[in-house]
C-alpha cells in the first residue's frame, strides 16, 4: 500500500468509527457506523447515526403549513429508520391501495370477442414475433374502440385496424380489416409496381377521423425514403 492508501483508510476510520459515550448504554452500539452502509441493513432497528434534518427546506416548509403538516396524501417520514423499513412500509400502503380496485376490475373484465390472426407450427421451437405492439385509440363520439397493429413477414405493407363498440352486446360492420399501402404514392400509371413499394414503420390515431403513419421505401438501398401521411378514416 502506499502512503496515500494508509492516509485514505485512516482518515475514514477517524471521520467514521469515533467513539460515541452516548451510545454506550446501547447494547453493541459503541462507534458510529460507517453513514451508508447504516441505510442499507434490511433491519427494524433505528440508525445509530440519523440524519441531521435542521435547515432542511422541505421540513421547514411543511412544519409552517397548517394544511401539509397532517395531510394523510404525505407519506410519513422515519428518520430513524433505514430504507429497507421505508420500502417495506410504502410497499404495504401501494398493495393496500391497489388491492380494492384491482379485485373490482378484475371480476369486470371479461372476453367479449376471439380472432385468430395468424398460426404456426407446433414443431417450432421458438415462436416469431409476428404482431408488432398495437395502439389503441378510443372514440367518445361514437363510443368505438380501436385496435391499430401492424403483421410481420409476409404483411409489412399493410395495417390492421380492429374496430369494436364499447358496449360488448353490440357489433359494427367491418370489425377487422387491412389496408395496404403497396405502391400507392407512384406517381404515374406507368411507374413500375416495384420501384416504389412502401412498408409501415409506425401508425397511430391522429384524432377519431384521422390515422397518421410512417412509411418506408422497401427497396435494399440507402438513403430509402420516410413518407408521414395522414389517412381519413372514412
Amino acid at each position: 500500500m502506499t502512503q496515500k492508501d494508509i492516509t485514505f483508510v485512516a482518515d475514514f476510520l477517524t471521520e467514521h468509527f469515533n467513539e460515541a459515550p452516548e451510545l454506550y448504554n446501547r447494547k453493541g452500539k459503541y462507534f458510529n457506523v460507517e453513514r451508508v452502509g447504516q441505510y442499507l441493513k434490511d433491519e427494524d432497528d433505528d440508525l445509530v447515526s440519523p440524519p441531521n434534518t435542521e435547515g432542511n427546506q422541505w421540513f421547514n416548509f411543511l412544519k409552517d403549513s397548517t394544511h401539509l403538516k397532517e395531510s394523510p396524501l404525505l407519506f410519513p417520514y422515519y428518520p430513524e429508520k433505514s430504507l429497507h423499513f421505508v420500502k417495506r412500509q410504502m410497499e404495504g400502503v401501494i398493495d393496500q391501495c391497489l388491492q380494492k380496485p384491482a379485485d373490482v376490475i378484475g371480476k369486470s373484465v371479461h372476453q367479449a370477442v376471439r380472432m385468430s390472426l395468424y398460426k404456426i407450427s407446433q414443431s417450432e421451437d421458438s415462436t416469431p414475433q409476428l404482431f408488432k405492439l398495437p395502439f389503441l385509440w378510443n372514440d367518445k363520439t361514437s363510443n368505438l374502440h380501436y385496435v391499430l397493429f401492424t403483421m410481420l413477414e409476409n404483411s409489412i405493407s399493410k395495417i390492421h385496424i380492429l374496430r369494436r363498440h364499447t358496449d360488448t352486446s353490440r357489433s359494427v360492420s367491418n370489425g377487422i380489416l387491412a389496408v395496404e399501402f403497396g405502391n400507392f404514392l407512384n406517381s404515374g400509371i406507368n411507374e413500375s409496381s416495384d420501384s416504389r413499394c412502401y412498408s409501415c414503420l409506425d401508425a397511430h390515431f391522429y384524432d377519431d377521423e384521422t390515422v397518421t403513419v410512417v412509411l418506408k421505401e422497401s427497396v435494399q438501398q440507402e438513403g430509402k425514403e420516410r413518407v408521414l401521411a395522414q389517412l381519413p378514416l372514412s
